[in-house]
Formats: C-alpha cells, structure tokens, sequence
C-alpha cells in the first residue's frame, strides 16, 4: 500500500481518480496548507463467518434460568 499527499484542491479535482486509488489499496492524505487533515482510505470488506456449535458442551445454562430473579437481586436491578 502506497501512500500519497494531495492538497485539497487537488483532492476536489481529481476526487474519482483518488477514491479509484484508494480502492485499489494505496492511502490518500488531504493537505490543507501543507498540513494533513484527513484520509482516503480502502474499505475492507469483513467477511464473518458463522461457526454454530463452537461452544457446544462448554456452556450450561441453569435450569432456573427463566425463573424470576430473587427479591434483594431485583432491588439492586432496580437501584434500590
């Protein structure tokens, strides 16, 4: 990944050429007076991928679990 300086003039005239560059993985810095002031930068599509059962037999949940909470914990919820 390359990267580059343009002012913002610059960046306002050739901004399609730029985002181009930027898709293809090189980083823009936008210049104002010489100093850096923002980005372009590549998206990066993130991909997750769903994995069921990965924590299968290593998590119990109580069999109480729906049950109303005890009295003293509802109050503490409650800020009481």
């Amino acid at each position: 990944m390359s990267k580059a300086t343009v002012n913002i003039h610059q960046a306002k005239t050739n901004l399609s050429r730029l985002v181009e560059e930027a898709a293809l993985g090189n980083e823009i810095i936008i210049a104002r007076a010489g100093r850096p002031v923002a980005k372009l930068t590549p998206l990066t599509a993130r991909k997750s991928v769903i994995r069921f059962g990965l924590l299968k037999g290593k998590i119990k949940v109580p069999r109480d679990f729906n049950e109303p909470l005890p009295a003293e914990v509802a109050r503490a919820f409650a800020g009481k």
